[in-house]
């Protein structure tokens, strides 16, 4: 996995085993049937994943909400309106491209969304205010 933060080792390690064992099924019986072993597998991910994240640093927290692949605002509104059409400028020929907002339809209503975009490294934010 790339990007892989260094506590999201062990949840990696399972994820992979669970794969393999969902790949080659016939090569990992344990004289257990082959969905007891990915029930017993799922299971462990699923406690594992619970006992990392309710124990994070402050640093760690930070990690994540830095992650590269990270959802952004536009990624969010894109999933979740419909009809986004983005505004731009202030009427003085300047833009701050760190900010989006615009109008879009959430069910049958018709909202303002404002929100911070940001890129994922500093070419994309060169590319974004300058580009």
């Amino acid at each position: 996995m790339k990007h892989q933060l260094d506590f999201e080792k062990p949840i990696v390690e399972l994820q992979t085993k669970l794969a393999e064992l969902k790949k080659h099924p016939e090569t990992h019986s344990l004289g257990v049937s082959f969905e007891e072993e990915v029930a017993l597998i799922e299971k462990k991910l699923e406690e594992t994943k619970r006992q990392i994240f309710s124990n994070l640093s402050a640093w760690d927290r930070i990690k994540i909400a830095r992650h590269p692949h990270r959802p952004f605002t536009l990624d969010y509104l894109r999933s979740a309106f419909a009809d986004f059409s983005e505004l731009h400028g202030d009427r003085l020929f300047a833009e701050d491209r760190a900010m989006v907002g615009g109008f879009a339809c959430l069910g049958q209503h018709k909202v303002m969304v404002i929100g911070t975009q940001k890129g994922r490294d500093a070419k994309e934010n060169i590319l974004r205010n300058f580009g």
